[in-house]
């Protein structure tokens, strides 16, 4: 997605907001504004969703999870992008997977939606959380 101008205020989605998202456990009737405005995910959330146990298990539910995720704009490991994860794991020792997510909200703008805050309150990101169940 290199080259793509980001109008600010725009969020990026982390896994565990998808996964809680297609679990129904969200209640914060934020998640519907934010996925009609905003449904951003970086490639490693597509990753982790698609390869999320349950739906190894469930054929009916894993075309259900491929269905919702189509409709995400999903950013790629580019240059920048690594670039940013490799000084955010030299600075913080971050999670390789976390990192990436985190530069990528940086690299292209977005603000990050997660209920996993500890993962990204150390990089210079807007994080907005949601009720859950």
């Amino acid at each position: 997605m290199s080259g793509i101008k980001v109008v600010r205020n725009k969020f990026l989605i982390d896994t565990n907001i998808v996964i809680y998202y297609f679990n129904g456990v969200i209640v914060d009737d934020a998640i519907h504004c934010i996925l009609k405005e905003s449904f951003n995910i970086s490639i490693i959330t597509k990753i982790e969703f698609l390869s999320w146990n349950k739906l190894l298990k469930d054929d009916t539910l894993r075309q259900k999870a491929f269905e919702f995720i189509s409709h995400a704009v999903v950013y790629d490991l580019d240059e920048a992008v690594a670039n940013e994860t490799i000084n955010i794991r030299q600075r913080y020792n971050t999670k390789t997977p976390d990192a990436i997510i985190g530069a990528t909200a940086l690299v292209y703008g977005f603000d990050i939606v997660t209920n996993n805050v500890d993962d990204f309150k150390k990089l210079d990101l807007e994080i907005k959380t949601l009720k859950t169940v």
